[in-house]
């Protein structure tokens, strides 16, 4: 199986090759630059991915000293900074966009039955941003404050399976609560935000739609109590409520009651109140709905610390853009791998074994089913282990 075939080639051919042509068509992606394809720029970058290079004459210099493996690797451009520098600039990220979605619609299937740590039928969203800081004089064009740029990588994550089911990259000075508006609410599912998100217009949207929302509330929301249900303060609990809006503004946004929920959370001494408009599950289970946003904090932490996302090999917005959606078609295509070789190693152990046998002849099923064997063996200390047993 797979003899005479490096680990890198076997794992690049579970990405949907002629998918990938058809979206460089539509494109017109490889007419810009001529002997370096949009095939050759995703292998280079998504070979830098993997194997942590951290600037274009690192990435130059490894796979050069590979030699004829490249043709074996599907790379038929000759690589160079050069040339990786002018794809980085001239091929569209768009291409890489769509393509990283396609890779996020085959994922999310896989990881529809897995568990969410509780009972919980319904689709379970994480909606959150986080800020990638740039040096304002190399990035001018991504506005974020007078002193400093930034790029924003809002994702709304699948929590079955932890892949983000929306994404969209922006410059840092978009508030985030504007994203709302992108997203098409699915009747049924449960969308899980801080206070940032607080918009009752937007939010009353999620309601009209038939899809639930649970979010911190605000000290300044004037609210106005309706009805309280009785709850066992054993639990944490403190309040049930039925509330509606009292500022005319917020009333006129959302004219329904809304369900205000108070939990105290012992084991950090803090007070959390939410607000929902699902009035069917126990008052508990919004509180462990809502604790499960942190996975979308542990997403962010995570592909910061395992995939090249905070420092660029250009400086342009095509080129930040091209690596940021390239480096996600890696991490959807590592869970998708994950998968569907039924592995139960974490996905940043499945990393760094691919980082160090990338190119080695052996089945990629043996070398990465030796990590389930001896699991022991890769000790990960503090680090972010998404997908861990």
């Amino acid at each position: 199986m797979n003899q005479g075939r490096t680990v890198f080639s076997q794992l690049m051919s579970f990405l949907p090759v002629r998918d990938f042509r058809r979206i460089v068509q539509r494109y017109d992606g490889d007419s810009r630059l001529r002997g370096f394809s949009c095939w050759d720029q995703f292998l280079s970058m998504a070979f830098a991915q993997l194997t942590y290079r951290e600037s274009l004459r690192d990435i130059e210099a490894c796979l050069r000293a590979t030699g004829r493996k490249l043709y074996h690797l599907g790379l038929r451009g000759k690589i160079s900074r050069s040339s990786l520098a002018d794809a980085n600039e001239a091929h569209d990220w768009r291409i890489y966009a769509d393509f990283a979605q396609l890779l996020i619609s085959i994922a999310r299937p896989l990881y529809v039955n897995e568990s969410i740590g509780f009972d919980f039928d319904n689709a379970l969203y994480a909606l959150d941003s986080t800020t990638i800081d740039l040096c304002l004089s190399l990035f001018p064009w991504a506005h974020f404050r007078t002193t400093k740029s930034a790029v924003k990588l809002h994702t709304l994550l699948d929590l079955r399976g932890n892949i983000p089911a929306f994404l969209r990259v922006t410059t840092g000075d978009l508030h985030d609560v504007n994203i709302l508006d992108e997203i098409l609410p699915e009747p049924g599912a449960f969308y899980v935000m801080d206070r940032a998100y607080i918009d009752f217009a937007r939010l009353y949207q999620l309601h009209l739609a038939a899809a639930f929302f649970v979010t911190r509330s605000k000290r300044n929301v004037l609210m106005e109590r309706r009805y309280s249900r009785p709850v066992d303060k054993s639990t944490g609990l403190r309040s049930d409520q039925t509330v509606i809006l009292t500022a005319l503004a917020s009333a006129t946004a959302y004219p329904e009651a809304l369900r205000r929920i108070c939990y105290f959370d012992a084991e950090n001494n803090r007070r959390l109140k939410f607000l929902t408009n699902n009035f069917a599950l126990p008052a508990l289970t919004i509180a462990q709905l809502y604790k499960q946003r942190w996975q979308v904090e542990l997403f962010f932490r995570w592909i910061k610390q395992h995939l090249r996302i905070k420092a660029f090999y250009g400086t342009s917005a095509n080129s930040v853009r091209t690596q940021i959606w390239i480096a996600v078609s890696v991490y959807v295509l590592v869970a998708i791998v994950r998968k569907r070789l039924e592995l139960r190693a974490s996905l940043y152990q499945i990393l760094q074994i691919l980082s160090v046998t990338l190119f080695e002849k052996t089945p990629i099923l043996r070398t990465l089913q030796e990590i389930d064997c001896n699991s022991d063996l890769y000790d990960t200390g503090n680090q972010l282990n998404l997908f861990s047993l």
